[in-house]
């Protein structure tokens, strides 16, 4: 063998051998953390932490992503947590719900083969939200645009049409799937912004313009509206609602276990077992740099990211909430609060560390509870291990204090915006 080739050899078998240690040690440690809630060591002790009495909530609000794939025989977990929050939190609190609404994508034509599927889905849903007494809010996200592919747009004006029809107190923001931002006064002292994230990365028509209903004439138009909002409304309590998250541990975000460098098949469908060693770590790594139009890296996302951070950071306090991951997550960053709340009908990998202070590959969602003093304390509910049990909170946070004493009460009543919502 020529000493060329037999270098190149030895150069690919210490490679494979490095890469083979590297994926034991890493699936050795994800055995010993998955599926374990994740809290940063300067959360600790976060369970001695008590909010304020019930007795004193102004507004509660629910978010959870990805409900897409809700089970339709009434034993739904998720469901069945979220009816009881809502009973307990009454007329005066919001469901969020983040997006993917419909697996796999979104609600087809009446004629097409997984209508009745998708109808199901999206009924069982429905049929959950219709006794509650408080707002519901729907966002739509890239699943329900087809998986952004080029005919997305249909699909999405035909999900936003079944919910006005089929659960006409809902809101489907924003509307004909323009961009927003759309504003939504939930209580004194307390504003919604929600944005159609998946807007940005959208193949095919989007709308855009006076003439599809839209403020927005480009796509910069919507982060300079979001700026002014944010800016004329620094008196109040802000969350901004999105499908996308703007930090992630996991799938979206560029984290993949060991499992799928060797079994990189498995990211497209769970059952796809084919072995691809070495090779399989480029599809991860491809992932991570480059990115499909659903990840962070991908150019679209990036540039629609970047800008909206930019926006974001020049206001300590808001509060981002998304979905789009299935894991539950909280960051604590540049004075910002930032949610993925994606585990609504399905979870995946999260990795622990970095810039989280919680992250849990778990089903449940998130409540924000805020408080006529100001606080408000975020908590991770979860279905309890049993039915007769209680949910589950695996941990909690004050996310904002009290009011400053020159902000009172009177005052916070007379800048509040008047009821209702607008793009």
């Amino acid at each position: 063998m020529p000493s060329s080739l037999l270098l190149l050899f030895y150069i690919c078998t210490a490679v494979t051998a490095l890469l083979a240690v590297w994926l034991l040690r890493r699936y050795q440690q994800e055995r010993r953390y998955r599926r374990l809630p994740y809290v940063a060591p300067t959360e600790a002790g976060w369970e001695t932490r008590q909010p304020p009495a019930a007795a004193t909530l102004r507004h509660r609000v629910a978010l959870i992503g990805d409900l897409g794939a809700v089970a339709t025989d009434g034993h739904d977990p998720i469901l069945n947590l979220l009816q009881a929050w809502m009973q307990e939190a009454g007329p005066e609190s919001t469901v969020i719900i983040l997006g993917d609404n419909v697996y796999p994508t979104g609600l087809p034509a009446p004629e097409h083969s997984g209508r009745a599927a998708a109808e199901l889905r999206l009924n069982t849903q429905l049929d959950a939200l219709r006794a509650y007494a408080g707002r519901v809010v729907f966002l739509s996200g890239n699943h329900d645009w087809n998986k952004g592919r080029a005919d997305g747009y249909a699909y999405l004006l035909r999900q936003e049409a079944y919910v006005r029809e089929h659960l006409p107190a809902a809101h489907y923001l924003p509307p004909n799937g323009c961009p927003g931002p759309v504003t939504v006064q939930l209580a004194e002292n307390l504003l919604l912004l929600v944005l159609n994230t998946q807007w940005w990365v959208q193949n095919g028509e989007r709308p855009l313009g006076p003439a599809a209903g839209c403020t927005a004439t480009d796509a910069r138009a919507p982060f300079r509206a979001l700026h002014d909002i944010l800016e004329q409304n620094r008196h109040q309590q802000v969350v901004v609602a999105g499908h996308h998250p703007l930090y992630s541990n996991a799938l979206h975000g560029g984290k993949f276990t060991a499992k799928q460098h060797v079994f990189p098949l498995t990211t497209l469908h769970k059952k796809a077992y084919v072995p691809l060693p070495v090779l399989g770590s480029f599809f991860p790594l491809y992932r991570k740099l480059m990115g499909a139009e659903e990840d962070m890296a991908h150019p679209k996302y990036r540039k629609m990211r970047r800008r909206l951070l930019r926006v974001l950071h020049g206001f300590p306090n808001v509060i981002y909430a998304a979905g789009h991951d299935h894991n539950l997550q909280y960051f604590h960053y540049r004075a910002g609060h930032y949610l993925v709340s994606g585990a609504g009908s399905k979870t995946a990998f999260v990795q622990p560390g970095g810039k989280a202070s919680f992250a849990h590959e778990h089903k449940g969602f998130f409540s924000l509870d805020f408080y006529h003093d100001g606080e408000a304390w975020l908590r991770t509910l979860e279905p309890a291990a049993t039915t007769a049990g209680p949910a589950a909170e695996v941990f909690r946070k004050r996310l904002l204090p009290a009011y400053a004493p020159a902000l009172t009460q009177s005052a916070a009543r007379a800048a509040a915006a008047p009821e209702g919502f607008a793009e």
